[in-house]
């Protein structure tokens, strides 16, 4: 029997999820991708096919790749939300579970006033 990686299993997530997860103009999605290197969010808008915002921890020079700049990433990318007059988000986590880096990000952008 073939062992599935953690990879495959995430992939397999993340399909489920896009399957019922879609951005609109009014509504994007905020998608995140995590590396080892660093973590990546996007907003994007599915019915047009475009990224509005995105934004990633190299954007943030003093902070690491870690819980407390992922939580900065969430106040960035809320703030230029908040710039391009987004409030409100759908939130794909891009089959990652909801922790640490996934959840700081989550928390740092609705500290920055956008809503899920």
């Amino acid at each position: 029997m073939k062992k599935i990686s953690a990879n495959e299993m995430r992939l397999k997530r993340k399909k489920r999820i896009r399957s019922k997860v879609f951005g609109t103009g009014k509504k994007p999605r905020l998608c995140v991708f995590r590396s080892l290197k660093g973590v990546y969010v996007q907003v994007v808008d599915d019915h047009f096919k475009k990224t509005i915002v995105s934004a990633d921890l190299k954007n943030l020079k003093k902070f690491k790749n870690n819980v407390e700049g992922a939580k900065e990433l969430g106040k960035l990318i809320a703030k230029k939300c908040q710039d391009n007059k987004i409030k409100e988000v759908v939130f794909d986590r891009g089959g990652y579970q909801y922790h640490g880096k996934i959840k700081a990000l989550a928390d740092g952008v609705r500290e920055g006033g956008i809503k899920f």
